[in-house]
């Protein structure tokens, strides 16, 4: 999946010569929680709702209050944001949001903002694409790390005839050797499947159900 996919296009905007006040008013009029900052055009920082936080003095400060409002975007904005390109591809946009500790990344492309991406879109994309957001059931198995073994897997579910939703991969982080494949499949009643798939010799982790684990 493209950055370009599940990046908003109508993005809202400060520039560096605007004031507190007004990222104050942007923020509230637009329920929004971050911004990238434009001159001449381009990108140049990103003020967020923490930038505003530490901007703005407490309700219980004794200093004049009209000041700190008139502090220019500028003085307040993170400079030279990391930026992302439409055809970037989602995972790796999400590892940028990891290493760096981000929670937006404006989308440039010939040096132009043409989308902003947000922690709350990669969230979403998380349960479309786990299919979370669907009725149905979570199976959890661990196999062998061999080639093949999915489809070993999926033939289960195919006797069966239940459709599945996504498929998940992790590490076991008790033996390399072995990996934990994440079913979500559509169905709200999983006993015959798990059955199956223990009658294969697959050890099903979840759910761990008595009447299937003998």
């Amino acid at each position: 999946m493209l950055v370009e996919e599940i990046m908003k296009t109508d993005v809202y905007t400060l520039r560096t010569d605007q004031t507190v006040q007004d990222i104050m008013d942007l923020f509230k009029d637009k329920r929004i929680r971050h911004a990238p900052v434009l001159k001449d055009g381009k990108v140049v920082g990103i003020v967020t709702d923490r930038d505003l936080k530490d901007a703005v003095p407490s309700r219980f400060t004794v200093s004049p209050k009209g000041e700190p409002y008139k502090k220019k975007v500028e003085e307040i904005m993170t400079p030279n944001p990391v930026t992302a390109h439409p055809l970037d591809f989602v995972e790796e946009v999400a590892m940028i949001f990891y290493e760096h500790k981000i929670g937006c990344i404006p989308v440039v492309s010939n040096q132009e903002l043409v989308g902003f991406l947000t922690e709350t879109d990669l969230l979403y994309t998380f349960i479309e694409l786990t299919g979370a957001h669907q009725p149905g059931s979570q199976i959890e198995v661990r196999v062998k790390n061999r080639s093949g073994i999915l489809y070993e897997v999926s033939k289960v579910f195919h006797e069966q005839n239940v459709n599945v939703l996504s498929v998940l991969v992790y590490p076991d982080r008790e033996n390399k050797n072995n990996k934990i494949l994440v079913f979500r499949v559509q169905t709200m009643n999983p006993l015959a499947i798990i059955s199956d798939l223990k009658k294969e010799g697959f050890d099903v982790l979840w759910p761990s159900m008595p009447q299937v684990n003998e």
